[in-house]
């Protein structure tokens, strides 16, 4: 079996279908590792169930099993036309961590270690509009209106448009940004490419978290935590948040309610009725 082939018909299926640029990258990803473990088969349809099952168990985690499964079942279905082979092959339960926001000293902890103007303008971005990495690096110079005070996020997770609220301290901080650096059509070019790239903003946040001394890993996503539950803290209607982080359903915006220090120490224990 020559892997390259399905994977290379794959790929045009979900192109066929749609799939963002990012989905149809770690869809050919997982199935590219899948058939490379089964190379000595002439053909995926001969690839039997309990060998799927076999290799889907490698996976080190519960997310990662399920990254599998959606791929291989995609694969199976558009590709192979074998979509039955999954019929008894049920995803995992989830493992439902709750995110650990960080609070407000922490936050200005890392904009007091980062003197970087771009660097600023970025984090800015991340916690003052709650934006997921890709959002924030796929933003053109024209999704910014300053005259409504809105920032447009285009085709975003799902392929759906939404708009977040533009601050005026973000304003500010974004317009000495774009005069300093002069970006070109995305906000924020990279030193060689036209767009930032994820993983250097996850680097640099790894360093001014410890340079401010935290003591744990921060990352780009948990800013869109902390500015979730802080939002909510804040008064921030549920119902708004929930389309403020274009989430489909509220059910994943409710996670903050179970969160959120402040809202967790204001609510009263039975025992206060009791004298003791």
């Amino acid at each position: 079996m020559a892997p390259s082939n399905f994977t290379e018909s794959f790929e045009k299926d979900l192109r066929l279908k749609n799939y963002c640029e990012s989905s149809i990258g770690n869809y050919v990803s997982q199935v590219k590792m899948f058939l490379f473990a089964f190379k000595q088969k002439d053909s995926p349809k001969h690839i039997s169930e309990s060998e799927i099952k076999e290799w889907l168990l490698k996976a080190t985690s519960i997310n990662g099993r399920k990254h599998r499964l959606s791929a291989l079942k995609l694969f199976y279905k558009l590709t192979v036309k074998q979509p039955m082979k999954f019929k008894y092959i049920e995803y995992p339960k989830s493992e439902r961590k709750l995110p650990f926001p960080m609070d407000v000293s922490e936050i200005q902890g890392i904009f007091n270690a980062c003197k970087n103007l771009k660097h600023r303008a970025i984090i800015g971005l991340l916690y003052g509009c709650g934006l997921r990495i890709s959002e924030a690096i796929n933003l053109k110079i024209s999704d910014i209106d300053s005259k409504r005070m809105v920032i447009s996020i285009i085709a975003a997770k799902g392929k759906k448009d939404r708009q977040v609220t533009l601050s005026d301290p973000l304003l500010k901080l974004l317009r000495d940004y774009f005069k300093e650096y002069k970006p070109n059509e995305f906000l924020f070019n990279g030193q060689s490419s036209i767009q930032y790239s994820e993983r250097s903003i996850n680097e640099f946040l790894k360093s001014y978290g410890e340079k401010a001394g935290i003591k744990r890993n921060i990352h780009a996503h948990l800013l869109r935590h902390s500015w979730a539950t802080h939002s909510l803290e804040s008064g921030v209607d549920i119902s708004i948040l929930q389309k403020l982080l274009g989430h489909n359903t509220q059910r994943s915006t409710q996670i903050y309610t179970h969160v959120s220090p402040a809202l967790i120490s204001k609510i009263k224990s039975p025992l206060e009725a009791i004298k003791l």
